[in-house]
């Protein structure tokens, strides 16, 4: 926290006075409540300082605190001022019930388009109030202009349907329903049902808007008329109708006395409040795109595949890289960073990342979600744990994959060992996982846990998230994590298979793969079970693990792992990056 966030908050305050507000609320989010924004967005950012992609900030005229979860905890304190902020865990102290307590009786402001009504409903107990414009943006005089980048045709070939077929199936859901048209405000829902892909939001591509599905399979798409080239007007065809933005409070009024699908988890308590100003039906329900979007059809899934057949080439040649460089203490987290993004960038169908590669060394690596900097970049010094959890945006896929790394040359430490075994001990068990179908992510959770359970170990995240087609790289709706909601798993579906155990001040451990769902076959069968395909080809470092603390079950599934790696990639390797690769993968 700076002098500059001190006299922003001080000038905020201000505002705030003038507009005859006590508070104010401040998300992490932009008008669609995503996890990534534009940098135009980014107020909970400009105000305190904190740059997680989770968070809220609220600010009184006396007092003020930022909440952010397990993940951002470290972040929190480095990054924020003790003596101006409260910084609070979000799920120990909830945000409404701090208002509660500091501000019973208060006016406490909030912008609209950046909270769901659900999100807005926890605050029942606080005067919450509505305002016609955001007070950040009233004195962020250098706020950088929102993204225009266009918005372009994602063929057929990678997307394996095209979006009329997709606007005709879920047009009859809406009429099964009893809907006449549905709210769509996430951009990934907009990139998926209209086969269109953009550069509007870092490592996301996705172009920015908003769009009205309606039951007979015709929509409205709201996005500036700059951002849609002539290509992408004609592939989108003549039953999408093209607007700006500022036509859709006419669209929602023109929705009156009809039945509109609003989800209101996802999506801002602006739509609410003006379609029942309008006289609409309002028919809460998920956002219809989120779960047919989840469920990869054969050609998605084809290129998940191919995509990280690609990744794993690259992450083995930097691993086989990092293996001799980092022992010598001449790299730093944001060089070994910048040679695997190199590695990559040599892929066919490579975009960019899919999001800031976490590359952290000893302590920095117990940062969960750990952002190098110029400031913070440190070397990776000789015999300590470092931490290296990135992906990439291709265009038939997307990847995300976590490896932690002992940098030699001498032993890693038993207790390292121990620890990181429990963890891969987890990842095993998740991996091998075989249930029925209906069995939810929050249902496998545990199973991840166990080993480090049986130590009084755990970790403060979820253990896997869902993972979009050349689309976001944490996709809902279904996760693997205690908070998760019940969505059940189903084929189709991409999750990470991701635990982890964090020494602050030592060393951060996170083992990740992403896995397909798909259906297990047993004969007889008298009921459908599911099972995980593992995407990822990448092999763990031996040097961290302590083979006798692995059941034969794991540790079959370990050298099947790594006998498969080799055989996919090894061929397609130079003769000393395969050299490598074969004793990496060498059975245990």
């Amino acid at each position: 926290m700076t002098s500059e966030h001190n006299a922003r908050l001080t000038a905020l305050r201000a505002t705030l006075k003038a507009r005859g507000l006590d508070g104010f609320a401040i998300p992490r989010a932009d008008e669609h409540l995503g996890e990534y924004v534009p940098k135009s967005a980014e107020r909970l950012e400009f105000v305190t300082g904190f740059t997680g992609s989770a968070g809220l900030a609220i600010v009184l005229a006396e007092r003020a605190a930022v909440f952010s979860d397990g993940r951002y905890t470290l972040q929190l304190e480095q990054q924020t001022d003790p003596a101006v902020w409260e910084r609070l865990h979000i799920t120990e102290t909830k945000p409404e019930d701090w208002l509660a307590q500091h501000a019973a009786g208060m006016a406490i402001g909030y912008d609209p388009w950046l909270l769901s009504a659900d999100t807005l409903a926890r605050f029942a107990s606080t005067k919450m109030v509505p305002t016609a414009s955001n007070p950040v943006d009233e004195i962020w005089t250098s706020r950088p202009a929102p993204p225009q980048g266009p918005a372009v045709p994602h063929p057929e070939a990678f997307t394996g349907e095209s979006s009329a077929a997709k606007r005709a199936r879920l047009a009859a859901t809406l009429r099964e329903a009893g809907q006449d048209a549905a709210i769509l405000s996430d951009p990934a829902a907009l990139a998926w049902l209209f086969n269109i892909r953009g550069t509007d939001v870092a490592f996301t591509p996705v172009a920015l808007g908003f769009a009205l599905l309606f039951a007979d399979a015709t929509a409205a798409l709201f996005m500036p008329g700059a951002k849609l080239p002539p290509e992408t007007r004609a592939f989108l065809g003549p039953d999408v109708a093209l607007a700006e933005r500022e036509a859709l409070p006419e669209a929602l009024a023109a929705l009156s006395g009809k039945t509109v699908r609003y989800d209101p988890a996802s999506m801002p308590v602006w739509f609410k409040t003006t379609l029942e100003a309008a006289g609409a039906k309002i028919a809460d329900g998920p956002d219809p795109v989120a779960l047919p979007r989840a469920l990869k059809n054969a050609t998605e899934q084809a290129g998940a595949r191919a995509a990280h057949h690609r990744d794993g080439l690259a992450m083995v040649r930097f691993l086989a890289w990092l293996a001799h460089a980092a022992p010598t203490g001449g790299e730093t987290e944001m060089s070994a960073a910048a040679k695997l993004l190199a590695e990559r960038s040599q892929g066919q169908n490579f975009r960019g990342e899919s999001f800031p590669a976490i590359s952290g060394a000893g302590k920095h690596g117990a940062i969960i979600h750990y952002g190098v900097t110029p400031e913070s970049n440190r070397a990776i010094k000789p015999n300590e744990v470092y931490l290296i959890d990135s992906g990439g945006q291709y265009l038939d896929g997307t990847t995300d994959i976590t490896r932690t790394i002992w940098t030699g040359p001498g032993a890693a430490p038993d207790a390292v060992r121990d620890h990181v075994t429990r963890v891969l001990a987890g990842h095993i068990a998740l991996a091998q996982m075989v249930f029925p179908e209906g069995v939810a992510g929050a249902h496998l959770d545990a199973f991840a846990r166990a080993a480090l359970w049986q130590a009084g170990l755990d970790y403060d995240h979820g253990t896997g998230h869902g993972v979009g087609a050349y689309l976001s790289v944490h996709e809902g709706p279904a996760g693997i994590s205690r908070a998760a909601k019940p969505v059940a798993l189903q084929p189709g579906m991409i999750l990470s298979n991701e635990p982890g155990f964090y020494l602050p001040g030592a060393y951060g451990i996170r083992l990740e793969n992403l896995v397909l769902v798909q259906p297990a076959e047993f004969a007889p069968q008298k009921r459908k079970f599911l099972r995980f395909e593992t995407l990822t080809l990448a092999p763990f470092d031996r040097a961290l693990i302590e083979a006798a603390l692995l059941t034969a079950p794991a540790l079959e599934w370990l050298n099947a792992y790594h006998a498969r790696v080799f055989a996919e990639l090894g061929p397609e390797l130079e003769p000393g990056v395969r050299a490598w690769l074969a004793g990496a993968t060498a059975k245990i």
